[in-house]
């Protein structure tokens, strides 16, 4: 007897249905889902659980919840693994990890669905939420700087987090992708802003303060009395504690904005986001213990070199700079200092797994 080659085919499927495991029918008949694809590059995280003194939040996690640690982030595909190591660490070293609310920060372009669902996966009882953040009222206000990624508009929603952000949230901390945390971040948290400050974080006084800005700025009597009567020290905005609520209130977005428009029209620095943030809050930050960013880790922005840890205690520790630790670690030739981030990376990294590299 003749088959016809309907026949053949229907028995063909029929064996494969019988002999094929249902995992990998899905890649056999259909084309590769993609955003599954996404989910499986990382493992699940480990469960982390309150200790029996934390503070009870109430039962749907609301956002407004007096109890609750806010914790702000950026989710970007070239600094993901970043973003997801960050986190591990912030739930590793905390006694009340269910008591932290993450709002993770994703340009507009970004697939919210996606990302709400990889989260999910990685982190199972993790709370957060992920905005959306339009890019393009900043993009028209950047200029270039010396590193194309600094030029990058999420690396600008910091300023933007009041605003993005329920106003029933008056604190947040801030955190680059490129951090890990080694100490209980409720310590972070519970420093004070006194007075008028809307920022806490390390500032470094030893450095050369007039270095990140140019002569355009430092001949312009206008422009750089900014500065008079006060100490500007260098502070590094990777790691803030940012009060909202006394932001909003001297809507410091427009302040920062206006700086930008400045650099537009006269070029006054060449780092990215940072020196708004300096022309506006220098001289009146709340100076935190450097041992909450030990920054500069990841070399200086123009050389991918090798640093060390500065003298002193360990709470954070910073890749700022060119280099990142997850790069350096998978082209087998990582700093010394990258051995510290790597216990925290949930990236899969199996031989047998076809998503074992990192996509750079």
């Amino acid at each position: 007897m003749i088959l016809s080659k309907k026949v053949i085919f229907m028995l063909f499927v029929a064996i494969v249905l019988l002999l094929v495991p249902a995992s990998a029918i899905r890649g056999f008949l259909e084309e590769p889902n993609t955003k599954i694809d996404g989910y499986l590059r990382y493992v699940e995280s480990p469960e982390y659980r309150n200790s029996e003194e934390c503070p009870i939040i109430g039962s749907n996690y609301l956002i407004c919840d007096p109890n609750l640690i806010h914790v702000a982030m950026t989710l970007d595909s070239q600094y993901l693994r970043g973003s997801i190591a960050a986190v591990h660490s912030v739930l590793k070293h905390t006694y009340c990890p269910e008591n932290i609310y993450f709002h993770f920060v994703a340009t507009k372009d970004s697939d919210f669905q996606e990302l709400t669902q990889m989260v999910k996966s990685i982190f199972p009882s993790l709370s957060f939420k992920v905005r959306i953040f339009d890019g393009f009222r900043v993009k028209k206000l950047i200029s270039s700087s010396i590193r194309q990624a600094l030029d990058n508009p999420l690396n600008y929603a910091r300023t933007y987090l009041a605003e993005i952000i329920e106003p029933c949230v008056e604190r947040v901390i801030y955190l680059d992708s490129d951090v890990i945390i080694v100490d209980d971040i409720q310590k972070l948290w519970s420093i004070s802003l006194t007075g008028s400050r809307i920022i806490g974080a390390p500032e470094y006084c030893h450095a050369n303060f007039r270095t990140y800005f140019n002569d355009n700025f430092w001949s312009d009597t206008k422009l750089s009395k900014v500065f008079q009567g006060k100490k500007p020290c260098y502070f590094n905005t990777g790691v803030m504690v940012m009060d909202l609520g006394k932001w909003r209130k001297g809507d410091y977005t427009v302040k920062i904005e206006k700086w930008m428009e400045i650099q537009k029209e006269k070029r006054i620095y060449e780092l990215g986001s940072l020196p708004p943030f300096m022309l506006v809050f220098g001289g009146e930050i709340e100076g935190i213990d450097h041992r909450w960013n030990q920054h500069g880790l990841g070399g200086d922005n123009l050389v991918n070199s090798c640093r060390t840890l500065h003298p002193g205690p360990v709470s954070l520790l910073h890749w700022s700079g060119k280099g990142k630790p997850w790069v350096r670690l998978d082209q087998g030739n990582p700093c010394p200092v990258d051995l510290l981030w790597e216990p925290y990376d949930l990236y899969r990294h199996s031989s047998n797994d076809s998503f074992g590299q990192q996509e750079q």
